[in-house]
């Protein structure tokens, strides 16, 4: 009696456990979010005075006239979601303080400044404060629908970059090789940093990034005769995925090939 008991409440239990919740498929963009995207990233570079690593100033993030550019930055971010960078850099800057901005890292901000101004929906990239962030969810979305992903990733030495796509680097002291570690390691916080391709070229890649050396930031990857970035052993951060931007190149936006030319029919 008792045995059979037990079993009607198990069963019973098992009834009432809700089944995991269904994932809402990404959606597909058309190829003015691809392009806005590479616009706001190449706008935010020029209003900071088209900086590279070699022209930075000092500091450059506690210069009065950032103050308003990086407080943008943090508000794309869910609200709660700064780490409390806001209040306590508001009250620097109200103090006179000439640490404004010192910290947190606010590269991932800026990455998720541009994905929204673009208007890509936080289903499809989640702003976030830290890049392990929306790299997990790009990850999954591409696991989960491969033919429907915004973004795919690929191995650094396997992808010509192209303008749009991200590059990401491991910032830790043991840094993960390629994009399946980070895949098996989800969820946990690993330093990390992505760029934005916004031109290629004979002369390399050309990527925006937030938070370089203090400011947003232009750098030149370099890369082969073929248009792979040159990897350089045992650098540091170190490369491991390009994120493929399929915005504007999924269904119904996929570009139509061209006819063939063939022999006119007479």
């Amino acid at each position: 009696m008792m045995r059979a008991f037990l079993a009607a409440m198990l069963l019973a239990f098992a009834g009432c456990v809700a089944p995991p919740p269904v994932r809402e498929p990404p959606l597909s963009y058309p190829p003015s979010a691809r392009e806005r995207m590479i616009r706001i990233a190449i706008a935010e570079w020029e209003d900071w005075g088209r900086l590279t690593p070699e022209t930075v100033p000092p500091h450059a993030e506690g210069e009065l006239a950032n103050f308003p550019r990086v407080m943008a930055y943090w508000r794309a971010l869910d609200p709660g979601a700064d780490e409390g960078a806001i209040a306590r850099n508001r009250a620097r800057y109200a103090n006179g303080a000439a640490n404004v901005w010192d910290e947190p890292p606010w590269s991932a901000a800026f990455i998720s400044f541009v994905l929204r101004g673009a208007g890509i929906d936080a289903r499809e990239f989640p702003p976030a404060a830290a890049h392990s962030s929306y790299v997990d969810a790009m990850i999954a979305d591409a696991r989960d629908f491969p033919a429907r992903a915004p973004f795919i990733p690929h191995d650094p030495a396997g992808r010509v970059p192209e303008p749009g796509d991200l590059v990401c680097a491991d910032r830790s002291r043991r840094p993960i090789a390629d994009w399946r570690e980070r895949a098996a390691d989800a969820g946990r916080f690993r330093p990390m940093h992505c760029d934005i391709v916004v031109a290629v070229g004979p002369e390399g890649v050309q990527a925006i990034g937030g938070n370089l050396r203090d400011a947003v930031t232009r750098v030149t990857l370099p890369v082969d005769s073929g248009g792979r970035l040159i990897l350089a052993p045992g650098a540091t951060p170190r490369i491991f995925a390009i994120f493929e931007n399929r915005l504007g190149r999924l269904p119904p936006w996929r570009p139509v090939p061209p006819p063939s030319q063939g022999t006119p029919v007479s």
